[in-house]
């Protein structure tokens, strides 16, 4: 407990799945966390259920698409809380995913990169000043394996996401010196809702997908806490077993 003690966290994506259960654990290990997403129903229910638990946490309705708001977002966390010491990097449009290679729009791949790399390079630059006068930064960016192993028929979300590695790599670089670590995520969780379709199970050597509560959060917790502090630059892969060595 208290690993995050003293922090103050932003955590995009935070009204469900993965940044929900990121947002609750952040806020139980002692961290300050802005609840950040685009509905305000959902982000509302979060904030109540880490206020319910003893927890701190501050609402903040924002699309990411958006670089005013974006900005916006930031400048009201500073001001709530004085600062930002971790930055994680969940939200995503899961409407405009799927499309084959040969029928792919330019604007659905556009859709994705605005929802991705573009918006997360944003937060970053406006997160930068903060993260760098914590002296201790950490970013945490959402990739997929569904990048590495070219999962059909995620082409666009796949070549944003893999953008963000190229992204978080570029910037654990360039940010190493402030003491600011970057690193990604490639969770495989069920967060659209496979379970209830019924979905068959993924091609994973566990045969299953992760819990955003119990397999993904307790990862980002480790990227965002102490423990991590010499882990930069690096994508760490929650998978069930998904990628093994296709990242080479």
């Amino acid at each position: 407990m208290n690993r995050l003690e003293g922090k103050i966290a932003i955590v995009t994506g935070a009204g469900r799945g993965i940044g929900r259960a990121t947002a609750k654990l952040f806020a139980a290990e002692g961290a300050k966390v802005a609840v950040v997403s685009l509905t305000p129903a959902n982000v509302n229910a979060v904030v109540s259920e880490i206020e319910a638990a003893g927890g701190t946490a501050l609402g903040v309705a924002c699309d990411i698409s958006d670089a005013d708001q974006i900005k916006k977002a930031v400048g009201k966390v500073v001001a709530a809380f004085g600062g930002v010491d971790i930055l994680v990097n969940n939200a995503f449009d899961p409407s405009a995913v799927f499309s084959s290679v040969i029928d792919m729009s330019v604007e659905k791949l556009q859709r994705n990169f605005e929802m991705g790399p573009i918006a997360y390079l944003r937060l970053m630059q406006a997160c930068y000043p903060h993260l760098k006068a914590s002296g201790q930064g950490r970013v945490i960016n959402f990739a997929s394996a569904a990048g590495v192993v070219a999962l059909l028929p995620y082409t666009p979300y796949a070549m944003a996401k893999e953008a963000v590695r190229a992204l978080t790599r570029a910037a654990a670089r360039e940010w190493g010196p402030d003491n600011i670590t970057v690193n990604n995520m490639l969770p495989v969780a069920d967060t659209w809702g496979a379970a209830e379709s019924n979905a068959p199970p993924p091609p994973n050597a566990l045969s299953r997908f992760g819990s955003p509560e119990e397999d993904i959060a307790p990862v980002v917790l480790f990227l965002a806490s102490k423990d991590a502090q010499f882990v930069t630059g690096y994508s760490l892969v929650p998978d069930g077993g998904m990628i093994i060595d296709s990242a080479r």
